[in-house]
């Protein structure tokens, strides 16, 4: 297909482990993340991590892409961030670090998290025009837990996309007893997909974030019987000959992905390329071997990482 018709689509799903302020939400559970917690979590650590984030996101928009063939712009058109606390971090981020001229609006939930973990998607509005944004909330028993964050818009004025942006629960008891209530998220979102489908059933649905499986597990099977294609399955770092890096996320020195991109039929047909952003400073050496992400804390002790997850990177050709 020629580029004179068609132009990049950019959108990236991100893991940014633990973005909060410095501020006590006394309706949170938050106080690890303040100055005077164990973790010494300051507004010099907090602006740190608002750049390097920025940084991560701008060159995940400008890692493959020229200039002349994005249509004048390197940026990700949409960036889906998970563990961000609240819209104090979101504006910092789009209006005051790196990302500050890029124009970048957002949208985002405001979930009961405990702990008061939020999901965002942020968008450039001169490639994508939101037409409706809200919060999904499961219900789990005894749970509380992030919404599912859907929007709808036009992309590059042609395409309308519906996205779902998933946090599921963490696998932190044990894959056993925390599957139930990935199983409950997931059904809550095929819902949701059923019910764009019963009115558009040819619509371009992508659902992303950080589901908290791997694909061999029985949540992201049912998402994939429901017609969904894994496009992020088995994908490997852009500079995978240099890190050898092939999934999202290491956990004991191995390397998995519990981030994912599912796509319906009617966009995988527009799928340029999907890697995972793999730079070297996001990354740091693994006494394991080779390499492991970079992140920000390991425990309570400041490392000066950027995130124990790494981006994944979808373009699409519109």
């Amino acid at each position: 297909m020629s580029l004179l018709f068609s132009l990049l689509f950019t959108i990236i799903s991100y893991n940014c482990e633990n973005l909060f302020d410095c501020r006590h939400d006394s309706l949170k559970n938050d106080t690890e993340f303040l100055p005077i917690s164990q973790r010494h979590w300051t507004f010099t650590r907090y602006w740190e991590k608002l750049n390097n984030l920025g940084r991560v996101i701008q060159q995940c928009g400008s890692a493959t892409t020229s200039l002349s063939e994005h249509g004048g712009a390197s940026l990700p058109d949409i960036a889906a961030l998970l563990e961000v606390e609240n819209d104090s971090t979101l504006f910092m981020l789009t209006k005051a670090s790196l990302l500050k001229g890029a124009g970048y609006k957002y949208v985002m939930t405001n979930s009961p998290d405990a702990r008061g973990i939020d999901v965002a998607i942020v968008y450039n509005p001169l490639t994508f025009r939101l037409e409706s944004s809200y919060a999904i909330r499961p219900q789990i028993d005894n749970l509380l837990t992030r919404d599912i964050l859907y929007v709808k818009g036009v992309a590059r004025a042609r395409d309308t996309l519906h996205i779902f942006a998933v946090h599921a629960p963490s696998r932190r008891n044990g894959q056993g007893a925390t599957e139930p209530l990935r199983m409950q998220v997931m059904r809550r979102l095929m819902q949701s997909v059923d019910s764009i489908r019963d009115t558009s059933p040819d619509a371009k649905i992508i659902l992303l974030g950080d589901f908290n499986d791997y694909s061999h597990n029985k949540a992201l099977k049912e998402i994939c019987k429901k017609g969904f294609t894994e496009v992020s399955r088995g994908i490997k770092g852009l500079n995978y000959e240099q890190t050898k890096v092939k999934g999202t996320y290491k956990y004991q020195g191995r390397w998995n992905s519990l981030d994912h991109i599912f796509l319906s039929d009617m966009v995988m047909g527009q799928v340029r390329r999907c890697f995972i952003y793999d730079a070297q400073w996001l990354l740091e050496e693994d006494a394991q071997g080779g390499y492991k992400p970079f992140r920000t804390y390991l425990g309570p002790i400041y490392h000066k990482g950027i995130s124990d997850h790494l981006p994944i990177v979808l373009q699409l050709e519109l």
